[in-house]
């Protein structure tokens, strides 16, 4: 992946329980280059829960990344490159997850399920 624009320096990465509108999210990821900082979050019955956000921001504008999101048995760990960024616990349960959703300013290269 890569991360684009300057005007608008967001993108997303949303593991939804759904594909209704407005479905549930068990993971918002959300790396903000506009504010230096990635949020996460999840979506439960139309309401966002309390932001975490991660040390730094491991990402700069137009440089390729890889990002592992790992689930494990609290939670999921985001991983950057070569280094674990964030452990995010879970509030709704990973087996829940039914689609991956991604959008924004990003040139997506690939996507790797397993």
């Amino acid at each position: 992946m890569c991360p684009g624009n300057l005007a608008d320096p967001r993108f997303y990465v949303n593991l939804l329980c759904s594909e209704a509108p407005g479905s549930e999210a068990a993971l918002h990821f959300n790396p903000r280059l506009d504010q230096s900082t990635v949020v996460f979050n999840t979506l439960e019955q139309g309401t966002w829960g309390q932001e975490e956000r991660g040390s730094g921001i491991p990402f700069q504008h137009g440089q390729p990344f890889e990002v592992f999101l790992i689930a494990t048995e609290e939670g999921f760990k985001a991983v950057v490159g070569d280094s674990e960024y964030h452990h995010f616990r879970y509030r709704i349960p990973p087996a829940r997850v039914r689609l991956l959703e991604v959008g924004g300013d990003l040139q997506l290269d690939s996507v790797k399920i397993f």
